[in-house]
Order: structure tokens, then C-alpha cells, then sequence
């Protein structure tokens, strides 16, 4: 008689692990580093302003009247407020049967929206963006980092700033080598007009690049007792000559960017905090959408830097 197998038998249960994994990244190093603030309006405007250049020619006559000096108006600048949204729509059904990995659908949907969401402002916040104040059938934009960077700015053969800081995009450039030349000239350029950088962000090429700069080669591990010795291959701080800078890799930001930031300078605000809607029923489904209404807020772009036109395999 032949072996009664797995083959030709009927009714086995499934073998449906009570898991899901899913290694999507949802960190966002430069929205999480920068402050968050509230906007009122969906213009949100804020004031900048500088003291005047040092002089040598400040010497009064000994008993001289007093003298008035020139005095200088703030500058008030301002992004647009940008709605980003997602909507889930699950059935009735759907959401009452049994499900492996999670109880509710719903619940389950709409956490991955929100974390979709901020991936979404992440890339936003790092693209090459212009405000614009949007119509009745075109939806508003914010500015982005990159429109907004106008004072320290490296770019390639052709390449150049926003003509108008935080208005135009910037032009992208031949692509050129990443140098540890190019991050310190323009690290000096940002301590030069008073700011004092606090990270450098880079896509992951970018960031691979920056470890094989020079100075990775002085690094050493002392090892006292018998182990595994360690091979240093990566550059996680960079001690210019203007302070630490922590070096930052970030899946969302264009491939060709290197950004020196202070995030002191730079703020998410928020006109409507992400929140969700429920939506009127058409039939036998719940609809939710899950939104915010915010825009990016430029302290002073002068505390910030890019190097662009970036080839990192080069």
C-alpha cells in the first residue's frame, strides 16, 4: 500500500505567519533634526536681518557731535503652505474577516499612510521646489531647501543659485567629483556670513564618498585584548576647521546634493498638524484621509550650504 503523503491529502491548514515585515525606511534625518513651529496663514512670513560689515573706518573726532548712522530695514520673506494627503478605503468586509498580521485593516492602512506622508515631505523638503501660491485648480507648493539657499552655494559648469532666494529653483550643473575641497570651501563660505553648520547631508553614495576623504586614514582602533580587530570604514563626524560636523546619510534627498545644514535655522511649520478625516459613506466601505497642511521655514539661508552637481562614483 503507498504511503498516504502531503501530496494527495485535503484539508491541511495554511502556514500564515502572524507577521508582516516590511523593511521600508521611514526615517527622515532632516525634518527630525530641524525645529517645528506654527503657521497662521497659508503665506507663513518671518523677518531676517544682519549688522553691518566691520570697519576700520569708525574713528570719531575727540568732542564731535554725534552722528547719525545708516540704518537698515528687516528683509520679511516667506514659503507657501503645501496639503499633503492620503486616503484609505476599506471595505466592510474587509475589515471584519479574519486577517493574518494585523486586526484592523484600517488601522494598519492608515499607519502606513502617515508614515508615507513623511517620507513624502522628506523628499519635498530636499527637492529642487519653488513656492508657488497655487489657484482653484493648481495646488500650492513650499519652497524647498534647495530654492532658498542662495549665499553659500557650489554647483557645477553652468549650474547656478536661486536667482531669488526661496522663490526660483536653482539650475542644476555638470555633474563633478565630490571633494573634501568643495565641503570646506563651502563650509568657510557659511562661517564667513556668521553661521556656524551643524551637519552635512548625503545621499547613500554621498555618504561612502565621505568616508574615503583623507582624513578617515588617521583612525584607529587599540586593541588590549585578544578579539576581533575592527576595520574603520566610515566617517560619521567631520571636524572642520569651523567645528564638528556630524555627517548624515538620507535616503530621500537627490543623489546629487551635499547639504550643510544648522538646523537650528530651519523649521517645519504647521498650519494643520497631520490629522485624520473620516469621510462621508458611499456603500458598504469607510474612507478616511489622513493630511497636513505645512510649509518649510528658512530662518536665514545664510546659516546653510550646498555643494551640487554631485557624481559620487566618480
Amino acid at each position: 500500500m503507498p504511503t498516504y503523503q502531503t501530496f494527495t491529502a485535503i484539508g491541511m491548514r495554511e502556514d500564515l505567519s502572524d507577521m508582516i515585515y516590511n523593511i521600508s525606511p521611514t526615517e527622515t534625518p532632516i525634518m527630525s533634526s530641524i525645529g517645528k513651529t506654527k503657521a497662521t496663514a497659508v503665506y507663513h512670513e518671518w523677518q531676517t536681518d544682519s549688522l553691518a560689515a566691520a570697519t576700520t573706518a569708525n574713528a570719531a573726532v575727540e568732542g564731535a557731535d554725534a552722528t547719525s548712522g545708516t540704518m537698515t530695514p528687516t528683509t520679511r520673506v516667506g514659503n507657501y503652505t503645501q496639503i499633503v494627503s492620503k486616503t484609505v478605503q476599506v471595505s466592510g468586509t474587509l475589515e471584519t474577516v479574519d486577517k493574518a498580521g494585523r486586526k484592523s485593516e484600517k488601522a494598519y492602512q492608515l499607519a502606513k499612510a502617515s508614515q508615507e506622508l513623511k517620507r513624502d515631505l522628506e523628499t519635498i523638503i530636499t527637492a529642487n521646489q519653488g513656492k508657488s501660491a497655487g489657484t482653484s485648480t493648481v495646488a500650492r507648493t513650499m519652497g524647498s531647501l534647495l530654492s532658498w539657499i542662495k549665499t553659500n552655494s557650489s554647483q557645477g559648469t553652468s549650474g547656478s543659485a536661486p536667482a531669488t532666494s526661496g522663490t526660483s529653483t536653482r539650475t542644476d550643473g555638470t555633474q563633478r567629483t565630490a571633494t573634501e575641497a568643495l565641503l570646506k570651501t563651502v563650509i568657510a563660505s557659511i562661517f564667513d556670513a556668521g553661521g556656524n553648520p551643524k551637519a552635512v547631508f548625503v545621499g547613500s553614495a554621498g555618504k561612502q564618498k565621505v568616508s574615503t576623504f583623507a582624513g578617515i586614514a588617521v583612525n584607529r582602533y587599540q586593541l588590549t585584548k585578544a578579539e576581533p580587530g575592527v576595520i574603520v570604514g566610515a566617517a560619521d563626524l567631520y571636524a572642520s576647521d569651523f567645528g564638528t560636523l556630524s555627517i548624515v546619510p538620507d535616503r530621500f534627498m537627490r543623489a546629487r546634493d551635499m547639504l550643510i545644514l544648522d538646523p537650528e535655522y530651519a523649521a517645519m511649520a504647521f498650519l494643520r498638524p497631520f490629522m485624520t478625516n473620516e469621510l462621508a459613506k458611499s456603500g458598504d466601505s469607510d474612507k478616511t484621509q489622513i493630511l497636513a497642511e505645512v510649509t518649510l521655514e528658512v530662518k536665514n539661508e545664510a546659516a546653510h550650504g550646498i555643494v551640487a552637481d554631485l557624481d559620487f562614483s566618480l
